[in-house]
């Protein structure tokens, strides 16, 4: 286990680096992902890793799609394309604490735990990522209501689609790489994926903390835009971003684990 340990901390901080060259993290980013990769790749092995792997190359690549069209509504979300360590934790810290468990008590439950944490991370960010750029307005998950793009808590057709597509993605690619079953596990993916992505946008529209500038007269998720201090207007204070993202992960996991229990037996 000491070289598989050893080896994962090596490829896991060539890849931090790699993604802080290209400006896709933090420096605080590159210590979260290093730790997080360690963790998973080496206690979960490389199928986990990988899975880890295809999650973040895809979600840095799709950040950089359409930087310009997508540049106003990110001034709405409470951190942007270069992940810290918070984003990273939330993204990833999940996965990790399943994958250190499943070092210590190994079970192929919590690989499906995992699975679907990966799948959420993954439909959601997907679905920021590419939803923002629907043609048509999102609306908030709770009530219908169209509200303007980025606002938290808003899904769309297509942005709900690109969602699904992502943790097919997982899923299919685990089913590929594993000797479980492949279609079970392609849309417990796909399911697992969208549970956690619309978990997220429902806790975004209800408890996540959102303020409001009255500089430019928008809602936002940042503490201070414009140049000024926001007040906060609904939402827990300490339920930021990177909170909804973790629980939510969760939930998505949770989810994966009683959809492949369902289709299996």
């Amino acid at each position: 286990m000491f070289n598989q340990l050893a080896l994962s901390f090596l490829l896991s901080g060539l890849v931090a680096v790699l993604a802080y060259w290209r400006g896709s993290l933090a420096p605080s980013g590159v210590a979260g992902a290093l730790l997080v990769g360690t963790i998973i790749c080496g206690l979960g092995g490389w199928v986990w890793g990988i899975l880890l792997a295809l999650f973040f190359v895809s979600s840095s690549l799709l950040s950089h799609y359409k930087e310009r069209e997508k540049q106003a509504v990110a001034e709405k979300f409470d951190k942007g394309h270069q992940r810290d360590l918070g984003q990273v934790l939330a993204n990833g810290g999940g996965g990790a604490l399943v994958a250190l468990i499943y070092g210590i008590f190994p079970s192929s439950w919590w690989f499906l735990l995992f699975l679907g944490i990966m799948g959420t991370v993954t439909a959601d960010t997907w679905a920021t990522e590419l939803g923002t750029l629907s043609k048509r307005p999102p609306r908030l998950i709770t009530t219908g209501r169209i509200v303007p793009v980025g606002s938290s808590g808003g899904i769309s057709l297509f942005g709900t689609a690109v969602s699904f597509m992502g943790g097919l993605l997982i899923g299919l690619t685990a089913g590929l790489l594993t000797q479980m079953n492949l279609v079970g596990l392609t849309i417990t993916g796909g399911i697992g994926g969208l549970a956690g992505s619309l978990c997220d946008s429902f806790l975004g529209a209800t408890v996540q903390q959102i303020y409001y500038c009255d500089v430019c007269e928008k809602e936002t998720e940042k503490k201070a835009h414009c140049g000024q201090p926001t007040r906060p207007i609904r939402g827990w204070g300490w339920m930021n971003n990177d909170v909804v993202n973790f629980l939510s992960s969760f939930f998505g996991g949770g989810t994966a684990v009683l959809v492949y229990s369902l289709l299996v037996t």
